[in-house]
């Protein structure tokens, strides 16, 4: 029995082993095939197609294996993606643009970078249509640039303003006796406030109803231009709900007409001048934005830099999810020490972090800047952390609808000492020193932690404004005028000194271009970055690489579940003091 329970033992683990090394071939195989990968062709007489299947980042990347000879670029950013629309302008196998986009997953910012970007296309008289099934505001947005926007005849358009949703978790903590101690200064910063209090404080239900309409007067400004409405007609088709039924859509001037998608592709058809038993040419964008991306050739010598920092700011090397100090040292030191890049311009997408990082990555961004102009262009998000690396640039852009400022710090410490004392559980220390244990989750009220913690943030704070005052050449006083953690839109910072200009990436490249006598330049991205075999293995789960373990997860526990683990598990990384945005915002 024994023996046949040790063969069975040794065939299990010969099978897993050699699964594990078939798994590793096939990887080997893959990242090695992929070098060879298909040429994208675009046909003659092509609709280019808009439609985002997966989540919109500012930068693909470019990516570099330390284990293997292995190097590769993704084309699925923004920067490729408005190249592409450029691009299209002047191919002449591109004959007009579709926008099929549905529940578009980037922001406000970007969303309109897009859509001012298929604004000039229409510069060159090619079409652009536009149809869904489902349109939500921000598709609707983007939409609403197209010659012709049409609905589904049993489809919903959503058009209701915006608004945003905060979970308050003091009662929570009160009943399960696991808090969050908080430490902090800003009375706007309010990421901790759901910790501290049962409800909404009226400085942070002030500063997020301001944030809201500031966008919601984006969008509408750009709607009304474009749909020839009224902004205040618009405000009173929102208040009540005057697209919830296609019919009421199309009535409201929302939409030119109600087909469904075979009537649709006959106007498309009409415009191609094609028959209806003719197949319609359609590329998608991102797989245009690749083949575009290919095509540009090197005009002059001469490069202007983009250093991408997107993601919320870690510690360590950094990657394309989060913003890690040593990626951005190499890249700022390569485009610096580059004899052809006559200028940097930084283009910073985060919602902040560990404030330790952005004063490293300030610091590098102050010495390069000595020796090449940096520019900073702002996406979605520069705020706290984000904005703290901004300063350092010698001219700001933001978009209308970029969240920035969020000037403040804070520090959230886990504790569970109520629960341990439900459950009967007694933690003692012992010391060589008085302070020798920093902070235990089993004991309250640690005074002298709470003080010294107090001192760091104060510190910190103090060492922020005095950045910002520096930077945008402001008083400290001025400057804490608009911190205390409040967060702006683009338009808002404008006005309080804290941007220079409103504009997107494309403005602020033209921008240092112009202003350092650069007229023929290809644009170089950054940074690289850097991955391996093993790190690929890690992410995965199961045989191969069909499905990441986020996936996974998702599956199971449903997406809202995996969500609410996600933020857990940030609040529990979060090491030291943070300059990060004040509250997650969910804008809907």
């Amino acid at each position: 029995m024994k023996f046949l329970r040790n063969l069975l033992a040794a065939i299990l683990g010969t099978l897993i082993a050699l699964g594990i090394i078939i798994m590793f071939f096939v990887l080997i195989a893959a990242v090695a095939g992929s070098s060879n990968e298909e040429v994208i062709k675009v046909k003659d007489n092509s609709v280019l197609e808009i439609a985002f299947n997966e989540p919109l980042k500012d930068y693909g990347g470019k990516y570099e294996f330390t284990d293997i000879d292995f190097k590769f670029e993704e084309y699925n950013g923004l920067n490729n993606v408005l190249l592409a629309i450029d691009k299209a302008a002047t191919d002449d196998k591109i004959k007009g643009i579709s926008i099929r986009s549905s529940f578009i997953n980037t922001g406000a910012a970007n969303t309109r970078s897009i859509r001012e970007a298929i604004k000039k296309f229409k510069a060159s008289g090619k079409f652009v249509y536009a149809y869904n099934d489902i349109y939500l505001q921000k598709d609707y947005y983007l939409a609403s640039i197209a010659d012709s926007v049409f609905l589904n005849p049993t489809g919903n358009l959503d058009f209701r303003g915006l608004s945003s949703e905060v979970l308050y978790l003091k009662d929570l903590q009160d009943n399960s006796g696991i808090k969050m101690e908080v430490i902090r200064h800003g009375k706007y910063k309010s990421a901790v406030e759901p910790y501290l209090n049962s409800s909404m404080s009226d400085a942070n239900r002030e500063q997020i109803t301001e944030l809201l309409a500031s966008v919601w007067d984006t969008y509408l400004q750009d709607i009304s231009a474009s749909r020839n409405v009224s902004i205040d007609q618009l405000n009173t088709f929102a208040d009540e709900l005057a697209t919830r039924t296609p019919e009421l859509a199309f009535q409201n001037k929302f939409v030119d007409g109600l087909r469904y998608m075979d009537q649709y592709n006959t106007l498309l058809r009409n415009e191609l001048s094609i028959t209806e038993t003719e197949k319609i040419n359609k590329i998608n964008i991102l797989d245009y934005a690749e083949y575009a991306s290919k095509k540009v050739k090197s005009v002059g010598t001469d490069k202007i830099a983009v250093i991408y920092a997107q993601g919320e700011i870690g510690y360590g090397k950094g990657n394309d999810n989060y913003i890690g100090q040593e990626t951005m040292f190499k890249a700022l030191k390569s485009a610096r020490e580059d004899e052809k890049v006559k200028a940097i311009v930084m283009r910073i997408n985060s919602p902040g972090g560990m404030a330790l990082t952005s004063d490293i990555i300030w610091r590098e961004i102050e010495i390069t800047k000595k020796v090449k102009p940096v520019i900073v262009s702002m996406g979605n998000l520069a705020a706290s952390g984000g904005y703290y690396m901004a300063v350092a640039g010698d001219k700001i852009f933001a978009e209308p609808s970029t969240i920035t400022g969020s000037i403040g710090v804070f520090a959230t410490i886990p504790n569970v000492s109520e629960l341990a004392k439900k459950w009967g559980i007694n933690a003692e220390q012992v010391n060589t020193n008085k302070n020798s244990t920093t902070y235990s989750v089993f004991e309250s009220d640690n005074e002298n932690f709470k003080k010294y913690a107090k001192e760091g943030i104060e510190d910190f704070y103090q060492t922020f404004l005095k950045r910002v005052a520096d930077g945008r050449h402001m008083s400290v006083a001025e400057v804490d005028s608009v911190a205390q953690g409040r967060v702006w839109t683009g338009i808002q910072a404008k006005e309080r000194g804290l941007v220079d200009e409103i504009g997107g990436l494309e403005d602020a490249i033209n921008y240092v271009a112009e202003t350092n006598g650069v007229t023929d330049f290809t644009v170089k991205n950054y940074p690289v970055y850097e991955t391996s075999l093993e790190e690929l293995f890690q992410n995965f789960s199961g045989l191969g690489f069909m499905k990441s373990k986020e996936t996974l997860l998702k599956e199971e526990l449903g997406e809202e579940v995996y969500n609410i683990l996600q933020k857990m598990k940030t609040l529990t990384n979060q090491k030291g003091v943070q300059a990060r945005m004040p509250f997650e915002l969910d804008i809907k």
